[in-house]
Parts: structure tokens; C-alpha cells; sequence
């Protein structure tokens, strides 16, 4: 078998806990390999620029191999990641405030991937245009949450780790922000 084989036949967290011991650059091609397009695409749902989102998508991957030890383990390698990416997106949108683009670029093509509970059912309903013009109308915070959950499928937990709070607090986050949808969908003309 060669090293490349070997490689691909490990687990994310495998490879993760690997590159942290001895920072080995063909563990972290590896990850890039498997990683670069959904980091890439995460990126490119908060900034709507190709070239910055390939920018920040490169920092993250910088960022990731620097701070790599910190992974411990305890979580699945793409759960650490994505909160690697999130804050790095929300960190350069919060320093970018003046740039409107950069706070109202979240894509909400798959948002309707919503699950079955009564408020989820409401949203399910919705126009998908209505919604889009909802969702550029809300919090960049508000709409993460939401895409987190309904688009990416982040279970309570998952978010539990991204947000660093605990269970009530992210149902209330994804409480208030679907509260807010649903109030800035109603003033939503098409």
C-alpha cells in the first residue's frame, strides 16, 4: 500500500490527530484535499466575492495548519473545522462592517432542507424568493444559525461546540432567529 493509500484510508480525526504530532505536510494536503471545497464554498455563502472567499478559504487552511494541536479529538474533525471557518468568516465580516455586501451575502439556495417542527413547517412554506429577501433583511448572526442548522444540517450539539454556549442558548438563538425571519418575511413585497 503507499503512502497515499494509507493516507486516504484514514479517518478525518485520524489524519488530524496525525498532522498535530508531527505537523507533517502530507497530512495536511490530505485534509486540504478532502476539505478545500466545502471550506471554499462556506466561505463563498458569507462573501459573495470568489477571489476573497478564496482568500479567506487559504487563511483558514493557514490557520488550521498553525493551530492544528488544538484539536483534540473529543469532536469530529469536520465539527472543529467548520467552527475553524465560521469564525474566520464572521471575524473578517466584523471588521469589514462598512462593506454591506459583506454582511447580507449568506446563500440561501438550500434553506428549505428544514426539518419537521411546527415553526420548521411555517418556514418549509415560505416562497424560496420571499425567503432569500427575508433572510438579506436579518442579522448575519441570525442567518448563520439558521443555515447552520437547516441547510447544513448542525445538530444542537454541533452548534453547541461553534457557538461555545450551552444547549438552552443556542434554542433560543435558533428561536430568535426564526422569529425574526418570519417577522421580516412578512414585510417582504415580491
Amino acid at each position: 500500500m503507499t503512502t497515499k493509500e494509507k493516507l486516504k484510508s484514514l479517518t478525518d480525526e485520524e489524519l488530524a490527530l496525525e498532522m498535530a504530532k508531527s505537523l507533517d505536510i502530507l497530512f495536511f494536503e490530505e485534509i486540504y484535499n478532502r476539505y478545500e471545497s466545502l471550506v471554499y464554498t462556506k466561505c463563498l455563502s458569507f462573501i459573495k466575492s470568489k477571489i476573497i472567499a478564496q482568500d479567506i478559504a487559504h487563511d483558514i487552511f493557514l490557520k488550521l495548519y498553525v493551530s492544528i494541536g488544538k484539536f483534540e479529538g473529543r469532536s469530529k474533525f469536520s465539527t472543529w473545522l467548520y467552527s475553524l471557518t465560521y469564525n474566520h468568516c464572521v471575524n473578517y465580516i466584523n471588521r469589514d462592517k462598512d462593506a454591506k455586501m459583506m454582511r447580507n451575502a449568506i446563500d440561501s439556495d438550500d434553506l428549505l432542507n428544514l426539518q419537521s417542527t411546527e415553526d420548521e413547517l411555517q418556514i418549509q412554506a415560505l416562497e424560496v424568493e420571499k425567503l432569500k429577501a427575508a433572510l438579506e433583511q436579518i442579522d448575519p448572526e441570525d442567518k448563520m444559525i439558521l443555515l447552520l442548522k437547516y441547510q447544513d444540517d448542525a445538530s444542537i450539539k454541533d452548534l453547541e461546540k461553534i457557538y461555545e454556549i450551552g444547549t438552552s442558548a443556542v434554542k433560543m438563538r435558533l428561536s430568535r432567529a426564526k422569529s425574526k425571519l418570519m417577522k421580516a418575511y412578512k414585510t417582504v413585497r415580491i
